[in-house]
């Protein structure tokens, strides 16, 4: 099948200006090239054994810090659950399987973080005691990846 000249025109103006489109969007936002080069994360989350939980413990906080407490305690109880299906009654990769005893400073660390999200109708928020117990979780975090 052939094309007239102007079909053909039109093709390549059509593949030209997607072509530099995309150049130019590279270009112009170098960040999403450094995100895309960077194999460790994906969308925000940590490609790690704890990363899920990290960034489920960040929006959890977030959303408490933008004053949705209500949203906050959610996240904090999809937090939990999760965690512990996972990483409780997991298989033999779980963390309570292959180090029990850091699986134990997690898990307090976890609880001290979503006990007061969870509780935010019942007990007034110290917000000050809140990031610290979200900062120390963080850091069990990382001892556990």
């Amino acid at each position: 099948m052939f094309f007239s000249r102007r079909r053909l025109r039109m093709i390549r103006s059509v593949a030209l200006g997607l072509i530099l489109s995309a150049v130019f969007s590279t270009a112009l936002n170098p960040v999403a090239v450094a995100q895309d080069t960077h194999q460790s994360q994906g969308s925000g989350v940590d490609n790690t054994k704890m990363g899920p939980y990290r960034a489920l413990a960040h929006i959890a906080y977030a959303a408490h810090q933008k004053g949705d407490d209500a949203t906050a305690a959610q996240l904090a109880r999809i937090l939990e659950r999760v965690w512990d299906k996972a990483e409780d009654y997991g298989g033999d990769t779980a963390l309570s399987k292959t180090n029990p005893d850091l699986f134990k400073q997690v898990d307090k660390a976890m609880d001290d973080f979503v006990a007061p999200l969870e509780n935010y109708s019942k007990v007034p928020l110290d917000a000050a005691k809140l990031k610290t117990a979200y900062n120390a979780y963080l850091e069990k975090l990382k001892l556990a990846d």
